[in-house]
């Protein structure tokens, strides 16, 4: 079903007895977008994921997903969507390639052997493809999560929390995962703790805090809420991100190399830098 928004949401309210978890969550996400929920632990960011993914009951309001009633029309909204949890849902035993044939033929799809392929060369496992998951890293496992969750092309996938647990190299594999879905026309609900994954990936930001919607939009609309940013000259110093990636040698180089690419750049920082007074 074609609609504006892939997603609606309308004074979603849910409880635990007298612990009140959602109290009013509205929310709309474009088609082919990337949405990022922000919020700390027990927010409530998972508990509007299974509520969106029928895995629960809203105590009030209304929600729609690719156009059906979460409610009213639980089985078209399976149909539509693919859920990803806070931890890998892949087979150890299985070749990442069999994890993938799995998955199609359970969905009783044509050509599974063809779409386990296309899923590996899109996500740059093909390499791994005959290797068991047991021997995985953290981001390749997740890589393969989300590709088995495209078995089937669901309009809309949600990612609760992807990177929880991985290291930054892990992160930035997920990190591109996530972005070949948006270019693929899939519409992503990314719910995360961390500031710069919403940073990086989201086309629009909401920040839940105990159970509302706080604030909500484009990264540059949210920066305005903030007064203006006071102008101060200082000395650009490589990210703890750039010295990871350089020593590890990301780009093919080797530790040694890269860690003399950054004295490199701090010899030319300071000769560049000028005093501002």
């Amino acid at each position: 079903m074609t609609t504006a928004h892939a997603i609606h949401v309308q004074g979603l309210e849910k409880s635990y007895g007298d612990l009140t978890v959602l109290r009013g969550v509205d929310l709309e996400v474009a088609r082919g977008s990337i949405f990022a929920l922000l919020g700390s632990n027990g927010a409530g960011k998972t508990t509007l994921v299974k509520i969106l993914s029928t895995l629960l009951r809203a105590d009030a309001g209304t929600a729609r997903v690719d156009g059906y009633d979460v409610a009213g029309q639980p089985a078209d909204v399976r149909n539509a969507i693919s859920l990803t949890g806070q931890f890998a849902a892949v087979d150890e035993i299985l070749t990442g390639r069999e994890n993938l044939v799995l998955v199609a033929r359970l969905r009783h799809l044509e050509h599974p052997g063809t779409i386990a392929q296309e899923l590996l060369e899109r996500f740059s496992l093909t390499e791994a493809a005959e290797r068991r998951v047991s021997a995985y890293s953290g981001g390749m496992r997740r890589r393969l999560d989300i590709a088995m969750s495209l078995i089937g092309d669901p309009p809309v996938v949600f990612l609760d929390e992807p990177t929880t647990g991985l290291d930054p190299q892990g992160r930035l594999e997920v990190w591109g995962a996530v972005q070949e879905l948006a270019r693929g026309g899939t519409t992503v609900l990314l719910t995360t703790q961390y500031l710069d994954e919403a940073e990086q990936l989201a086309d629009r930001i909401a920040i839940l805090h105990e159970g509302r919607i706080i604030a909500h939009g484009t990264l540059a609309e949210l920066t305005r809420l903030l007064p203006p940013a006071q102008v101060e000259y200082v000395e650009k110093q490589p990210t703890l991100e750039d010295i990871f990636m350089a020593v590890i040698g990301h780009d093919g180089a080797t530790g040694t190399t890269a860690a003399h690419d950054i004295h490199d750049h701090d010899i030319h920082d300071s000769l560049t830098t000028k005093d501002p007074r």
